[in-house]
């Protein structure tokens, strides 16, 4: 997934892949922002960490989350879906190449 910065340095990207991320479809992801059920955090690394960023968007029971580089690049990103029942964690992780 490309993650870009708008005029305001605030971190942007394609609604399509941040969709299927979340094995859901645009319209969907739509749906969910209109009703306020997509939350969003950015963490700016530190010490160890300094220039890179982590990316968190949630959705109900799913988290996508990204990490970044200083040239604000994918490094490595998951996608995490929580059950209800169980409070069982289930992630899918993929390393950007």
């Amino acid at each position: 997934m490309q993650v870009q910065r708008d005029q305001n340095g605030d971190f942007t990207f394609d609604p399509a892949a941040l969709a299927d991320r979340f094995q859901l479809s645009s319209d969907d992801l739509r749906r969910n922002i209109r009703r306020g059920l997509v939350t969003s955090t950015v963490e700016r690394g530190e010490g160890e960490d300094a220039g890179t960023c982590r990316l968190r968007v949630k959705i109900g029971n799913r988290i996508w989350t990204a990490i970044l580089n200083s040239e604000d690049r994918v490094i490595s990103e998951e996608v995490t879906f929580y059950r209800a029942s169980s409070r069982t964690e289930i992630t899918q992780t993929s390393d950007a190449s």
